[in-house]
């Protein structure tokens, strides 16, 4: 069990109670979780809240730095274009996640984060033990909002 992922999966939850779609982040810096975040897009009625780009920016301020050098993401999906781009430029060191996105078969976050267009590359790792989870927190989420 990861407390960092778990961690992740809690505040997945906090937004699925608030009608957010439930995906969570934590970032974490010397074995210490430095921010956390969820999804607030409904609630802010801003495109760019997800829970990648608010933990990142309260890591930011944390650290009085957009160098985020010696941290690490867990995040409860893989992120998408808009977030894998956040954390490279925010230089994230490792990525975590829980849930492959189901949406994107041509591997975009990857490619991001791999791309010989960045000065930085960004390791991640699927927590596999995580997946059947992280997926069913969203598949619920979805299929409760569409009988609505």
């Amino acid at each position: 069990m990861n407390m960092f992922m778990e961690k992740a999966i809690e505040n997945a939850n906090k937004a699925f109670s608030k009608n957010e779609v439930p995906i969570g982040a934590v970032i974490v810096l010397d074995g210490k979780i430095i921010s956390s975040g969820f999804n607030k897009r409904e609630k802010t009625k801003n495109a760019l809240h997800h829970a990648e780009i608010i933990a990142i920016n309260k890591a930011c301020k944390k650290l009085k730095s957009w160098r985020l050098e010696n941290c690490e993401m867990y995040v409860t999906l893989e992120p998408c274009p808009m977030c894998a781009g956040a954390l490279a430029n925010a230089r994230i060191k490792k990525v975590y996640f829980g849930a492959n996105d189901r949406t994107s078969s041509d591997h975009l976050f990857e490619k991001i984060l791999t791309s010989n267009r960045l000065n930085h590359k960004c390791e991640f790792q699927q927590l596999e033990e995580y997946q059947e989870s992280c997926a069913k927190l969203l598949t619920k989420f979805f299929k409760q909002n569409r009988k609505s």
